[in-house]
């Protein structure tokens, strides 16, 4: 992970991955002049609408029926987050890649830096820009003086889901869900393990702990782009995950997204924190769920504060003349409200518009307005850079904790130092 992070920073060494990896990527170029490719992370649900929305372009919205008739095709090619980041710039690098990438903002730090996307603010009259909401945060992304990414949503936090099948209000502090937990936490078939858990999450990976940093009072980075790991929140956020596996056990002895998923959606979980991409799949399955806070830390009487950010379109720097015409077509209808509105009302998603934000949709949706009060007490994603040394430095340390051969006092150090020695290598 440190190596590709270090790849992907460096342009020297990505021209040296593109040319080992030439044979690969030579299938990300497009086959034909007058093919608009995306490539996204989003999630199964989201991808479904996002190729009706596509078919739509082309077949009912005057200017995709125009531009099919000149013989334009849309498609989008899903990859994970870490891969589509990676692939992109390489890709782009390299002359090649989609016309538009979708995802979060933090992409848009690496990606400028490197050079691989273009700005936006003189491809788009000054209305639309204007018609997109600047609070709680901003949906589209501007750094160093240039807009290199318009969002189509808003929030893309963790939050606390929970089956009401089998619990009918969530707790609102930490001291009640831990009571709650113990006694729902139950070894059924008395085989030493348990069979159902009070909570379950991806707790293992940097951005599922950081919202516990902040229910501590506690920050990651502040306003200079500095690294503030080595504190006292950082070290009570990692002693408060370690106590509810070890100490209370009410969450599981490992837990990775996959499994935490499976036991939610198989009813072998209460609650779960997670975000709005999963939420269409527990519709699919049936759950009957609700959205809230996740429990308050009652040392501090603050609610943990997951990262917020829109998610949205950036435009590839390779995209000219005729293409690009064609591209900011697509992104202007992708990003209307109309189609904003669908992934609300079938993924859950907060829009990006302002006209959508304000539809009635928000005062009638349980599971949206839950989501907002998520989002009311969250932080916004740095779009900087450095904010991938970040999740880098985290990751061994806090793990260190989890597997008990460090305590979280060295792991706080750890993380400190490592990413102050990442982000001096990063600038060199």
């Amino acid at each position: 992970m440190r190596q590709i992070y270090h790849a992907a920073l460096n342009i020297v060494q990505l021209r040296r991955l593109l040319l080992l990896c030439i044979g690969i990527l030579v299938g990300c170029a497009n086959e034909r002049e007058k093919l608009i490719t995306i490539w996204t992370q989003m999630n199964p649900g989201e991808r479904k609408v996002l190729k009706e929305m596509l078919e739509k372009f082309a077949s009912e919205h005057p200017e995709g029926r125009a531009l099919t008739e000149k013989g334009y095709k849309f498609r989008e090619l899903f990859y994970e987050t870490e891969t589509i980041r990676t692939n992109f710039m390489i890709a782009a690098l390299g002359g090649s890649g989609p016309e538009l990438v979708y995802g979060p903002s933090d992409m848009v730090g690496p990606f400028e830096k490197l050079g691989v996307i273009q700005p936006l603010e003189n491809l788009f009259e000054p209305a639309f820009l204007d018609s997109f909401i600047t609070k709680p945060i901003p949906a589209n992304t501007y750094l160093n003086g240039h807009l290199y990414q318009i969002g189509d949503q808003i929030g893309n936090h963790l939050c606390l889901v929970y089956n009401k099948a089998l619990i009918d209000t969530p707790p609102k502090t930490m001291s009640e869900l831990i009571e709650w937990g113990k006694t729902f936490t139950k070894d059924i078939n008395r085989d030493g393990k348990p069979d159902q858990y009070a909570l379950v999450w991806n707790y293992t990976e940097p951005y599922f702990f950081v919202p516990f940093i902040g229910g501590y009072g506690g920050i990651i980075m502040n306003e200079k782009a500095e690294p503030k790991l080595n504190s006292e929140a950082t070290i009570k956020a990692a002693q408060l995950i370690k106590d509810l596996r070890d100490k209370y056990k009410i969450i599981p002895q490992e837990c990775d997204y996959n499994t935490a998923n499976t036991l939610f959606k198989e009813g072998k979980a209460a609650m779960i924190i997670n975000g709005p991409w999963a939420w269409a799949g527990y519709k699919e399955v049936g759950i009957n769920f609700g959205v809230a806070k996740i429990p308050m830390i009652d040392e501090t009487g603050l609610y943990p504060a997951p990262m917020i950010s829109p998610r949205g379109y950036s435009i590839n720097v390779n995209t000219r003349g005729e293409k690009l015409e064609a591209t900011c077509k697509l992104l202007k209808f992708l990003c209307s409200p109309e189609v904003m509105l669908e992934y609300t009302k079938r993924a859950g998603s907060i829009p990006a518009r302002v006209e959508a934000y304000r539809d009635p949709v928000f005062q009638e949706d349980e599971i949206l307005k839950g989501s907002f009060e998520q989002l009311s007490v969250g932080v916004a994603m740095p779009v900087v850079s450095e904010m991938r040394v970040i999740w880098d430095s985290m990751r061994p340390a806090y793990q260190a904790v989890l597997n008990g051969s460090k305590s979280p006092n060295e792991a706080a150090r750890e993380m400190q130092n490592l990413a102050v020695q990442l982000i001096k290598e990063m600038k060199e």
